[in-house]
């Protein structure tokens, strides 16, 4: 039998008891070529060319609705199981499927809003609103049952941090060291060190990063062409890197530094602001989780950008707060975004999420530090241990 949580009766029981405190009647899951990377999580799935469909009630037992040729993907499936071969007998046993149910969840983002949620097409959508039945966005469902970080997985965020932020800071001091030998390094060669760095770390999963200079930063997800700029004396520097542990969750930084022993007061102006966005979410959820009041993504966001907004620089900030992170980078939880768009879900026990506000003055600066939360059971455990206060500089004058 599967490990993966809905080919486990104690995970169906777990969803089923979500599904009745949510007046669910069943939640359905529609996966096909592996677009639907919440359904192949739970469902344990492996390589199926086919539609599938499975119901999984409130209450009774889950049943998967798969083509006749499948067989094979579906032999680890402990429990009901449907077939079909053509169209017009998959629409007609999808209507036996929900029939005696009103309300089920799916994969769908009302407005198509939050995109890491939105994995069913319109068109399957279509055949099961032509049964009669209400579609509710599973939003929930996928924040507890696939978004949660189990306690090994934790423990490999909080070590991932730790290798993160080393690489961080030894990346920078290798850009100095570089210009005091004479021999200043690049953009690439010194993003090609830190992917090297990571994966030596034991970071094989998803190791990148974002190295850029000054005006470069000011495009949020730079990459440079070839080798990129030259990393001089005076340059502000943005490094934003991640990586995890394979098959686990990752950590994901952004650390600035100097290659000078000051900066100007505009530049200083700009990193105060979004280290005091970064500070004023964190405070902002220590406080809800203190009165005991839920929160939800987008009051997070909120707080940061009208921070940045009151000193000045609200029309550059141009992406959301933070990302949610599970086995993916940009996890298919909770993000804290009010600007791309407007996500409403709650932040629930266990989940983690990036709180990474930016400023970005095109081809002049760009500046940005992120950190990462999990939101623990003693409130937001934020990773790093030793997050940045002030701007790394690295060169004397």
């Amino acid at each position: 039998m599967s490990t993966a949580l809905l080919c486990t009766p104690e995970g169906i029981a777990r969803v089923q008891a979500a599904l009745r405190e949510q007046d669910l009647d069943g939640w359905l899951l529609y996966e096909f070529h592996h677009l639907n990377p919440i359904a192949v999580t739970l469902l344990g799935l492996g390589k199926t060319t086919r539609r599938a469909f499975v119901l999984i009630p409130a209450e009774g037992e889950p049943i998967a609705m798969i083509h006749a040729i499948e067989a094979s993907s579906w032999r680890h499936w402990p429990f009901a199981r449907r077939t079909y071969s053509g169209w017009r007998d998959m629409e007609e046993q999808l209507g036996e499927l929900v029939s005696g149910g009103q309300r089920f969840a799916m994969e769908v983002s009302p407005g198509a809003a939050v995109p890491t949620l939105d994995y069913v097409p319109a068109g399957i959508a279509g055949v099961f609103l032509g049964h009669g039945v209400e579609i509710a966005s599973s939003g929930d469902l996928v924040s507890a049952f696939h978004s949660v970080l189990s306690p090994a997985q934790l423990d490999d965020h909080q070590r991932a941090a730790e290798i993160v932020r080393d690489v961080a800071r030894r990346a920078f001091e290798r850009a100095a060291n570089a210009i005091r030998a004479g021999e200043p390094t690049s953009e690439g060669a010194l993003s090609e060190w830190i992917v090297s760095e990571l994966v030596g770390a034991g970071l094989v999963h998803l190791p990148a990063c974002i190295v850029a200079i000054g005006p470069r930063a000011s495009d949020s997800h730079y990459a440079p062409a070839g080798q990129g700029e030259t990393i001089n004396r005076g340059d502000v520097l943005l490094i934003d890197l991640w990586g995890a542990f394979e098959g686990s969750v990752a950590a994901d930084q952004t650390w600035m530094g100097a290659m000078a022993s000051s900066v100007d007061a505009r530049t200083q102006d700009i990193w105060a602001a979004v280290r005091d966005a970064r500070d004023a979410a964190v405070t902002f959820l220590r406080e809800r989780f203190d009165a005991n009041e839920e929160v939800r993504g987008f009051e997070v966001d909120d707080i940061s950008r009208g921070l940045i907004a009151e000193r000045g620089y609200g029309d550059f900030f141009v992406h959301r707060t933070g990302h949610s992170i599970d086995t993916d980078l940009h996890g298919s939880g909770p993000n804290l975004d009010n600007l791309e768009s407007r996500d409403d879900r709650r932040l629930l026990p266990g989940v983690a999420f990036s709180i990474e506000p930016g400023i970005y003055i095109n081809d002049d600066i760009g500046v940005r530090s992120e950190i990462n939360v999990y939101w623990g059971p003693s409130g937001p455990l934020i990773t790093p241990s030793e997050i940045q206060t002030e701007i790394f500089l690295l060169l004397d004058d």
